[in-house]
């Protein structure tokens, strides 16, 4: 969910900027540089990247500042791990935005809503599942990718209504009538995408998954 920056006062961009500082220096600080050296992972994590610069620059307005398009971004945390899809969900906004689709002034707010509240979800929602549940295919691929991409799409809206009713002049009426029936459109292609996704890298190439080992998920099961 890309934001304006025209919807937001100085002071609430200021904020998350601070806060987007702050996420953005511990994913880098703790990003797995030497793997991103090997030519092999380096093309396969742009080529991610490219590939959900396509899926963002199809999108609707909902409202005034108000944008929607499928994010991916549990499909790229599973993948590359929480500080590499915070880098690079970082790099396809700005691409986004450097192609004229929205302002520099939304970036932070943007980033928060669409980059950290997913891969953080996804990437909490992992450790759960790995800490309560048995190492399984299907778990992983049904829980992990599946359920989580639906429920993370819906929760990120959840925090981009509260954004709006917080920091902006959208009133609980106007997102009631334009804004809340499409909660549960969103969980359902979220969900389906990536899942597909993932059901397909782990089938044909689970070395292209960082959170995806064959030992753990498939020998011995």
């Amino acid at each position: 969910m890309q934001l304006s920056g025209s919807l937001f006062s100085t002071q609430f961009i200021g904020m998350t900027a601070v806060a987007a500082a702050v996420v953005m220096f511990v994913a880098v600080r703790h990003a797995p540089w030497r793997k991103l050296l090997d030519g092999s992972n380096s093309n396969v994590f742009f080529g991610a990247l490219v590939c959900m610069l396509i899926l963002w620059v199809l999108r609707t307005e909902m409202e005034e500042g108000l944008v929607f398009h499928l994010s991916a971004m549990t499909a790229l945390t599973l993948m590359f791990g929480w500080s590499m899809a915070i880098i690079g969900g970082s790099i396809v906004l700005g691409a986004v935005i450097l192609f004229g689709m929205g302002d520099w002034s939304g970036f932070f707010p943007s980033m928060l809503v669409e980059v950290l509240a997913p891969a953080s979800l996804t990437w909490f929602s992992l450790l759960l599942v790995r800490a309560l549940l048995p190492r399984n295919f299907f778990i992983y691929v049904f829980i992990n990718a599946f359920l989580t991409g639906g429920f993370v799409a819906v929760l990120s809206a959840l925090l981009t209504m509260l954004f709006l009713l917080s920091a902006s002049n959208y009133t609980w009426e106007m997102l009631n009538r334009s804004y809340l029936p499409f909660f549960p459109l969103m969980f359902v292609p979220e969900a389906v995408l990536n899942g597909w996704i993932m059901t397909i890298l782990v089938g044909l190439k689970p070395q292209w998954v960082f959170s995806f080992s064959d030992e753990e998920y498939l020998h011995g099961k």
